[in-house]
């Protein structure tokens, strides 16, 4: 295949894939299998609301513009889509049907609401009238009768009515979210449970009084939720905060974009609503499973109730700092990284509310993006606030769907005194960025901490992040010049240690990429490793492209889209490209150039979108720590090595699990990072660094996962050992 390209939407398709792929690994708890085929959904929900929204559209525009690599207009982004998406449903609803088997042989009844006892029939039946009837909402739609407006995600019981009077017209009944999604009933030592919309659909019949129902099933709707700030509607007058509720509310009533069927599609009643929504016919999608596939969380929350830890992976904790420990002097003799959630964002909150109380301390400045919804890191800068120190707060107010919980946090930060101001026009503020300026023996000293994911106390537990903190006086005057050129609407140009995208992020990594080609071309060793989300960037790819070709070795570890093709030759025979899904999501970035001396190390906010790199104001950091440097580059060295959650890319874009090697054991990256970072309160850990094999002497995907003592390092062979031992999954 000659193209290196990768259709974005399809690369995303493609991650899905790999998260529905748990739903099935047998080497994976049942409780969490059911998780992620919750997580499977939930990502194809979003996936309809913005990409899929935003390629309906450019579908309308005169001026159709063409994806920017593989050269595909919207309508055709939207052909190739569909096949896909139906194609992963239909794994999806193979798969349910193996997880209710395995849930019934672990005691979890699904309730068949076709073939119940007269007893089971009674029971659900009275169940019905006492419990769901009273709070239904039956609609007629007729001449008579409007079509009703469906909110986005809303699962609703249509059926076909025909009577003498009115001949054919339709009943509409919402299933309310008041309902409790998952009914329980114990029964000889077993649990059984139904699905709210099931139940009703089976007595819904009784609704309709005289009316006699013809066809009837359940379905969703999926709206678009692609929206951006109008600017025509940007007054100096009006609050920033006042706009996006008015977007918000716009959001609700965009154009359907999905419309999802359970368990058949009478052919009327599609067509029916095909007509009132104005959705093609190739974006109606039947399935057996259910409609909204978040009730798998209330399943699994009852079987961690009722005790079965049995089918949910081994607790496994941040670890927590002693209490001796104290973050604020620590940073202040020497960098610290902190990795989540290995370790506990607890620190980094006593650090804010010792700042906030310290006399010498003069300002705390934060950018915030996603924050949790009883956010302590917001309650310790309000605290500063009324400690009368100056506080300032960038909040992001277009932060996707969580855009009603910063515009609730900045006005408790502006109550209680917080500066409060808001991102560019034309760029998001992605930015993982604290400052904290004291005045000591009358000269300021800054605390300066960059981080590769959000403040939020409740993801810190969830997904795989980084935070640096530091009292690098540089890093801290160029952090400070970040924040003042934010809050003047200045994009920051210049910087030495810092990335600041969009003027001073690509650049300079591709300036390092040049770097390592140059190396190439004179003979010497060459490896650049690049771990992040997704890379989409035309120019990044083409300068990886340049990079092999010159007998650079390059790995990539990309978790979600990859519009790169790994192994084209001529091309990118020289990129290795892998996906970890696992346990944890995989979301800090690091870029490696080089290794030993002249290792150049970072880590950032942001990806290789374009998105990231030249719409958005990203920060990052080149770690000259040699002991963090040392401890990144082991990070990647790991995962590199991992055989659990793991998949490499072949030449045609497609991915394979990797596998351990006959004799060896499994490498799990994510669970061995607790023996990696158990000693992280302590001090620096110091791990060697390992030499990685030049491009020319690359092996096949199965053979790089072997790695001789020599090359590994002591730590990381140590606590391989012990926690994959303890968390591991076994060889199936």
């Amino acid at each position: 295949m000659d193209s290196i390209f990768i259709n974005r939407e399809l690369s995303w398709l493609d991650f899905n894939s790999r998260v529905l792929a748990l739903a099935k690994d047998k080497g994976v708890p049942l409780g969490e299998r059911l998780k992620f085929e919750a997580i499977f959904g939930s990502n194809l929900d979003e996936f309809f609301m913005v990409r899929v929204g935003s390629l309906y559209d450019q579908t309308l525009l005169k001026d159709n513009k063409l994806d920017n690599m593989t050269h595909m207009t919207a309508s055709q982004q939207l052909a190739a889509i569909m096949p896909r998406v139906a194609e992963l449903q239909a794994k999806c609803d193979k798969y349910y049907l193996h997880l209710l088997d395995q849930l019934a042989q672990n005691g979890y009844d699904k309730v068949d609401f076709n073939n119940l006892s007269k007893k089971e029939e009674h029971s659900w039946k009275s169940y019905f009238q006492n419990e769901i009837f009273p709070v239904l909402s039956p609609q007629i739609v007729d001449q008579r009768h409007p079509f009703p407006f469906l909110r986005n995600k809303g699962t609703y019981y249509i059926v076909q009515l025909v009577s003498k009077n009115d001949g054919v017209h339709y009943g509409i009944i919402p299933i309310n979210s008041q309902f409790e999604r998952v009914l329980f009933v114990r029964e000889d030592d077993k649990t059984r449970f139904a699905f709210v919309e099931e139940l009703i659909a089976r007595f819904a019949p009784m609704v309709f009084g005289k009316s006699t129902v013809q066809k009837s099933c359940l379905f969703r709707v999926t709206r678009n939720a692609d929206i951006t700030v109008d600017e025509g509607m940007m007054d100096h007058d009006i609050d920033f905060r006042d706009v996006m509720s008015e977007l918000l509310k716009k959001r609700r009533k965009l154009a359907a974009v999905r419309l999802q069927f359970w368990p058949e599609a009478p052919q009327d009643i599609v067509k029916f609503l095909r007509e009132k929504l104005v959705v093609p016919s190739d974006r109606c999608l039947a399935q057996v499973s259910p409609l909204d596939l978040g009730c798998m969380y209330r399943l699994t929350s009852r079987m961690a109730a009722d005790g079965r830890q049995d089918l949910f992976y081994p607790s496994a904790k941040p670890i927590q700092a002693p209490n001796t420990y104290n973050l604020y002097e620590e940073a202040k003799h020497h960098d610290v990284l902190i990795a989540y959630p290995y370790q506990s964002i607890r620190p980094f909150i006593r650090m804010l509310l010792r700042a906030g109380a310290d006399p010498d301390v003069v300002s705390i400045k934060m950018t915030l993006y996603r924050m949790a919804n009883d956010s302590q890191i917001v309650q310790a800068l309000i605290a500063a606030a009324e400690n009368g120190k100056q506080v300032v707060a960038m909040v992001e107010l277009r932060a996707r769907f969580d855009e009603q919980n910063n515009i609730d946090w900045s006005k408790q930060l502006e109550d209680a005194g917080c500066t409060v101001f808001y991102g560019f026009d034309d760029y998001k503020v992605h930015s993982k960025l604290t400052l904290i300026t004291s005045k000591v023996n009358g000269k300021y000293r800054y605390l300066t901490q960059i981080g590769t994911g959000n403040y939020n106390e409740k993801t810190s537990e969830l997904y795989t992040d980084l935070s640096f903190i530091t009292a690098n006086q540089e890093i801290g005057e160029e952090a400070s010049a970040v924040f003042n050129n934010m809050a003047l609407q200045r994009l920051t140009s210049e910087a030495d240690t810092m990335l600041v995208a969009p003027l001073r992020f690509k650049s300079v990594l591709m300036n390092e990429m040049d770097r390592q080609i140059a190396r190439a071309k004179h003979g010497l060793p060459a490896s650049m490793i690049l771990k992040n989300n997704s890379i989409n960037d035309p120019e990044i790819i083409a300068k990886i492209s340049e990079a092999s070709c010159a007998g650079v070795r390059v790995d990539m570890i990309v978790r979600g889209i990859c519009c790169v093709r790994a192994g084209v030759p001529g091309k990118t025979e020289n990129v290795h490209i892998r996906s970890l899904v696992g346990r944890y999501l995989e979301h800090s970035r690091i870029y490696c150039f080089g290794q030993g001396e002249s290792m150049h190390i970072y880590i950032a906010s942001g990806d290789f979108l374009t998105r990231n790199t030249e719409r958005r104001v990203e920060v990052g950091v080149r770690i000259d720590d040699p002991a963090i440097a040392k401890q990144l580059y082991g990070i990647l060295d790991l995962q590199l090595r991992d055989t659990v959650n793991a998949r490499v890319m072949l030449p045609d874009g497609s991915y394979v699990k990797v596998k351990p090697e006959e004799g060896k054991p499994p490498v799990d990256s994510q669970m061995a990072m607790y023996g990696y970072f158990q000693h992280g309160w302590d001090s620096p850990a110091k791990p060697a660094a390992p030499v990685r094999k030049p491009a020319a002497a690359a092996a096949s995907p199965a053979r790089e996962n072997a790695v001789s003592k020599k090359e590994e390092p002591a730590s990381s062979a140590r606590f391989r050992g012990i926690f994959g031992a303890l968390f591991g999954r076994s060889k199936k």
